[in-house]
């Protein structure tokens, strides 16, 4: 089993996208756990205060690292038993290293991965002395950490043996190298006829004007395993 720990302001954003399909399978499994924790049960003031105004002016507000720090020291107490070598502790971030595949394949080696969400203008720069690694899931920015966590559980969940099929590994993109795309995918009807759906496109994109058949390429329904293989090899993207 590998455990997902993760800080948030926002936790209720969470349970819709882990409730479902193949995560909430996992789960069920017992091959994921996933606990979600409230920063702001980390807050010691009457109000709950996570953040505040920037040192030297600018705008927007920043989290603390009071209760970043307490919830980190509450989740590592719950899980002492964990080896040290076997979890991580990640603050995600726009200034953090690019996730990608390679990336979600080390840390599914893992027993235990605690995801620190930032939000607003960012997270008080002395909360990196008690991380391990700061990741980002794109050079763009974005409202807070709650969407790059659950990319990243998504990721790394699935490399967990059992929570998908092998052969489903073996040929998906990125599967070889960070540069490798899989080949095209059809599957039923053989033959898709878009004027049996739609006669009138007049209000359509251009890209909808041109309604003819469309067909799966012949080679997919020959049943020769062997051209199959080569044609898949051959339309195989490299990114």
């Amino acid at each position: 089993m590998i455990k997902f720990d993760i800080l948030t302001l926002f936790p209720e954003a969470f349970s819709g996208y882990f409730s479902q399909s193949i995560l909430k399978k996992a789960q069920e499994k017992k091959l994921v756990k996933i606990n979600i924790y409230n920063l702001r049960n980390f807050a010691t003031d009457k109000h709950k205060t996570v953040d505040g105004y920037p040192y030297g002016g600018g705008a927007g507000m920043v989290l603390k690292i009071e209760p970043i720090f307490r919830g980190l020291v509450y989740i590592l107490k719950k899980t002492k038993k964990i080896p040290q070598n076997k979890k991580k502790i990640i603050l995600l971030s726009a200034k953090g290293k690019i996730f990608n595949q390679n990336i979600a394949k080390k840390l599914s080696k893992l027993e235990q991965i605690i995801l620190i969400c930032g939000h607003y203008e960012g997270v008080d720069e002395r909360v990196k002395k008690f991380i391990d690694l700061e990741l980002s899931i794109g050079k763009y920015v974005l409202t807070g950490g709650e969407l790059p966590a659950m990319v990243i559980v998504d990721a790394v969940s699935r490399l967990i043996p059992g929570v998908i099929k092998k052969e489903s590994l073996k040929e998906e993109s990125f599967s070889k190298s960070l540069d490798y795309l899989e080949y095209p995918q059809y599957t039923r009807p053989e033959i898709f006829d878009p004027k049996k759906i739609v006669r009138d496109t007049k209000n359509l994109p251009k890209k909808f004007q041109k309604l003819k058949p469309l067909f799966v390429p012949k080679i997919l329904l020959s049943g020769h395993h062997q051209k199959i293989k080569e044609w898949r090899e051959k339309h195989s993207k490299k990114s």
